[in-house]
């Protein structure tokens, strides 16, 4: 019997993930409950993942879920983003955000984020600190906010908002999107200029002021959460001993702890077939970004921790340039940086669903 793929668990950084090797043990595409009821089907194998998500037949609209599905965004028509639209609207969204995050624009901001990576981790002072406590949270809210030309005074409320996004009492999430949305309009003042008036002006004229909030409050906590989730492996694996180059520690890290161990939620269109099993119209299909990263008999090439297809993480420079920043600091600045335990005994939590995975705590003295 498959474990349950969606359970929350939490168990050591050194302990094996049971749920990988049997989901790929179970084939290609794997029948699962899914979490809010009902048959889900998991892809665990790359060339099928990547093949979904190119398939203009599995799209990501969340009115295709089940009828009885709850806690998922809001529908492509209550909600335009570049997470629930397909097709010529998603890519209409995408010409307007990419641009302002390509590699070029990100890597022209090195210095001012290795700044704040430098000045958050100074803050912290002597004596033990657990890094996941705060840092992991604030440094890539930080960042986002003075990308944004948001002002910094206002970075605990994104803070605060942002870990209120997993608060399961209801209406809980909805008022957190509604503060950082509201926080993100700060950048939209006339006395700005930062990535909130540049998305603004790339964005088609008949754009709303709602849209346009909701795709600020979209980048700051993808943002946010993209970085948070993985700062926690990244420095462990420092401080325990990589002497891996910044790009191949961040590469690496990346691949064993993807910030998303699965895809969202993306349902078929029509009857398909799909490695040989026939999928009805409205199936739910996820892909397991961590499973294919892990499995021991991938051959070597690019993997699938920001997605595939016309939905690639448009962040992922901006990610990857943090965890470089977060690297060099603590390398340069802080050269006895060590843990406060032993690595063995950090623990990993599981949040269970399709969230991500992160350090519970992680206790590190910055000057030895």
């Amino acid at each position: 019997m498959l474990p349950d793929p969606f359970a929350a668990t939490t168990r050591g950084i050194t302990e094996p993930d049971p749920v990988r090797p049997a989901l790929r043990a179970a084939g290609p595409l794997v029948e699962v409950a899914a979490p809010a009821g009902g048959s889900a089907w998991i892809v665990t194998e790359e060339e099928l993942a990547r093949e979904v998500l190119s398939d203009p037949r599995i799209a990501k609209d969340p009115a295709l879920a089940p009828e009885d599905w709850t806690g998922l965004e809001q529908t492509a028509a209550e909600q335009p983003s570049l997470t629930t639209l397909d097709g010529p609207g998603h890519s209409e969204l995408r010409r307007a955000h990419a641009p302002l995050l390509s590699a070029k624009r990100i890597q022209a901001q090195a210095d001012r984020i290795h700044r704040i990576a430098r000045a958050l981790l100074t803050e912290l002072g002597d004596g033990t600190v657990d890094l996941m406590d705060g840092f992991s949270t604030r440094f890539p809210l930080t960042v986002l906010l003075d990308l944004l030309s948001i002002p910094l005074h206002l970075l605990d409320t994104a803070v605060d908002a942002c870990r209120r996004m997993s608060d399961p009492e209801p209406g809980a999430q909805g008022k957190a999107i509604a503060a950082i949305a509201d926080l993100a309009a700060a950048g939209l003042a006339p006395n700005r200029q930062g990535l909130a008036t540049e998305l603004r002006d790339s964005l088609p004229p008949e754009t709303s002021e709602k849209d346009l909030r909701y795709h600020l409050f979209a980048l700051i906590f993808a943002g946010q959460l993209t970085t948070d989730a993985s700062i926690g492996f990244l420095i462990s694996r420092l401080l325990n001993g990589d002497t891996s180059r910044e790009s191949a520690l961040v590469r690496e890290t990346l691949r064993l702890h993807p910030p998303a161990p699965f895809t969202l939620w993306r349902f078929t269109l029509e009857e398909i077939d799909l490695g040989g099993i026939r999928l009805p119209s409205g199936a739910p299909v996820l892909v397991d970004i961590q499973g294919i990263n892990t499995d021991p008999a991938r051959q070597p090439g690019p993997d699938l921790t920001f997605g595939a297809g016309p939905h690639f993480c448009v962040g992922a420079q901006l990610a990857q340039l943090e965890l470089r920043a977060v690297a060099t600091v603590l390398r340069t600045d802080f050269p006895k940086a060590k843990l406060a335990v032993p690595y063995a005994d950090l623990r990993q939590t599981f949040l269970g669903g399709i969230q991500g995975t992160r350090l519970t705590s992680l206790p590190v003295l910055l000057h030895g």
